[in-house]
């Protein structure tokens, strides 16, 4: 029996809320040293069952370390989201290096 994945949500209350609604696990944080606790939690050898995390954009300039591990891992990908002020660019730029390290090439063109 394969094991089952599960997806989570890193980000303030306010962006996790609706997630909630749509049956993913959400981690609202108030703080990055706790948004980095969690996302340590999630990723630890002793619960590998996160296949998706999102994190809330503001927190992952913060997070970039962290989230530099798992950039060439299948598992867990970590997926940058904006929060309810609205997109501060880094999910669009990671999601570009994403694509062109995996064929070479930028097909996402420039801003």
């Amino acid at each position: 029996m394969r094991p089952m994945f599960k997806i989570g949500v890193i980000g303030g209350r306010e962006t996790v809320v609706g997630f909630k609604a749509l049956g993913l696990d959400t981690f609202p944080v108030e703080s990055l040293e706790e948004a980095k606790a969690t996302l340590r939690k999630m990723t630890d050898a002793g619960d590998p069952s996160y296949a998706i995390i999102y994190v809330e954009e503001n927190l992952a300039a913060g997070l970039q370390s962290e989230i530099n591990r798992w950039k060439d891992s299948p598992t867990p990908a970590i997926i940058l989201i904006p929060g309810r002020e609205g997109s501060i660019g880094l999910g669009q730029s990671a999601l570009k290096a994403a694509v062109e390290r995996a064929i070479g090439t930028n097909l996402l063109g420039d801003d």
